[in-house]
């Protein structure tokens, strides 16, 4: 049995634990999988590579707008596809052998818990004084009478494959759909969207949602509060049996895309034998500096909250690093706040509270909507149908949330994050900072100016 002063499980967030500052303890990594994790391998940077490429065909093909008339001769898939996974890929060897070079045992079979502390890996059982679990998430496959009897896809395969499908139906309607939807439908695939609920994105602000429910259904075929009974296959791939207010559909698709959200992958781990305790979702529950219910075993990222965001499991990397090294003055996230953004067209990014949300919660709350459209670089981009949208508190007048749907929505959200974040009001954002005029960041002041 070995033993070592450090675990860590999993290398995506993982991976970002080790520096200087660690090196002069006995560390062991397990990584079943790629160096990585979900992100670098099968999530958001490969997926945002090929959205540039999408957002490339739709700036031409949108461009007749502004009297440029341009044209998309040939999508190259396996260019395309090549382009993101020849820079990806390389990546796990360096990463393993830098880690094996550098004084790290690496592990490269699945490990599980078999007591407190106590972790089997193949053949091996290895102990420590300190366990960081970062083990991730995984695609969920839903219990859907014949799906187990046809082929499909998710997130971690979808990009990989060989072909362009000349159509792909899609189960979900979330981030994954929304991105993926946009990228295949660039390319030039036929997409059908299934999605359980009202409108798509359903966890955006309700008018941020219905605007890009509203804008999707232009690009593609959008099946609304849709239940899928079953899928079988056809002679062209798959046929998916629809129930619907308006009565069953059967969408038949050359491609099967399944997205309808993630699972913390904490069965593989057994954490139950760990002696972890798990929430109704699977996550282990963690205390506001990442401890969990075992002494000396910290959880972070996917596997122990619902954001499933990388900026978030970085931020807890940091947290959690500097609490093993310092267990006497242990450390909380200061911002409270988790943005978001969905690379899909148009862009859509928010942070903070929902108008919905505010009024479930019987918040009182302050409401600003701009167009950008009211702006001058709104008037050169032609746009009629993107908008940002702020709420803030009536009293303290600070910033409770912000939701942005259209072009540069991930990167105009900033500095309104920042004003949450540092406790700025929206009449200090507003007023006490200048905007380059005609720059698209105008459309935010004037959203600000409205409260």
């Amino acid at each position: 049995m070995q033993h070592y002063d450090l675990v860590i499980l999993g290398t995506g967030s993982g991976n970002m634990l080790l520096n200087d500052e660690l090196a002069h303890l006995r560390v062991a990594v397990v990584e079943p999988d790629r160096f990585g994790g979900t992100c670098l391998n099968r999530g958001c940077i490969p997926s945002k590579m090929f959205v540039v490429a999408a957002d490339a065909v739709e700036g031409v093909r949108a461009a007749a707008r502004l009297g440029v008339n341009a044209s998309v001769e040939h999508v190259d898939w396996k260019a395309v596809r090549d382009r993101v996974f020849h820079r990806i890929d390389p990546l796990h060897d360096s990463a393993l052998n830098y880690r094996r070079e550098n004084g790290v045992d690496v592990y490269t079979e699945e490990g599980r818990f078999v007591a407190p502390r106590v972790l089997q890996v193949g053949a091996e059982r290895i102990t420590a004084d300190t366990f960081i679990v970062a083990v991730g998430s995984r695609p969920v496959v839903p219990d859907i009478p014949g799906l187990d009897t046809v082929p499909f896809h998710t997130s971690d395969t979808i990009m990989r494959i060989d072909d362009l499908p000349a159509s792909m139906a899609v189960i979900g309607g979330g981030f994954i759909a929304a991105e993926f939807s946009h990228v295949f439908s660039a390319f030039g695939t036929d997409i059908t969207i299934m999605q359980r609920g009202p409108r798509l994105l359903m966890a955006e602000d309700e008018q941020v949602s219905a605007r890009f429910t509203e804008l999707a259904s232009r690009r593609h075929r959008v099946l609304v509060e849709a239940a899928v009974t079953s899928v079988e296959r056809s002679a062209d791939g798959v046929a998916v049996t629809v129930t619907c207010p308006g009565g069953d559909h059967v969408v038949r698709a050359a491609t099967l895309l399944v997205c309808v959200g993630r699972r913390p992958n904490t069965d593989r781990l057994d954490a139950a034998a760990g002696g972890l305790e798990l929430d109704e979702h699977g996550h282990i529950v963690t205390d506001s500096a990442y401890r969990t219910s075992v002494p000396g075993v910290w959880a972070l990222g996917d596997v122990a909250n619902h954001f499933q965001l990388k900026h978030m499991a970085n931020a807890e990397a940091r947290l959690v690093r500097h609490n093993v090294l310092h267990p006497k003055d242990v450390r909380t996230l200061a911002n409270k706040v988790a943005p978001h953004a969905v690379f899909t067209n148009p862009q859509i990014a928010s942070v903070g509270l929902t108008e919905q949300e505010a009024r479930r919660r019987g918040i009182e709350y302050l409401l600003s909507t701009r167009d950008y459209a009211e702006t001058a670089y709104g008037w050169a981009l032609e746009d009629t149908t993107s908008f940002v949208k702020v709420l803030a508190d009536p009293l303290d007048r600070t910033i409770l949330g912000a939701h942005i749907i259209g072009p540069q929505a991930a990167t105009l959200i900033q500095p309104l994050i920042q004003a949450m974040t540092l406790g700025l009001t929206v009449d200090q954002v507003a007023r006490d900072v200048l905007y380059i005029h005609p720059a698209l960041t105008e459309v935010v002041e004037q959203a600000l100016l409205g409260l």
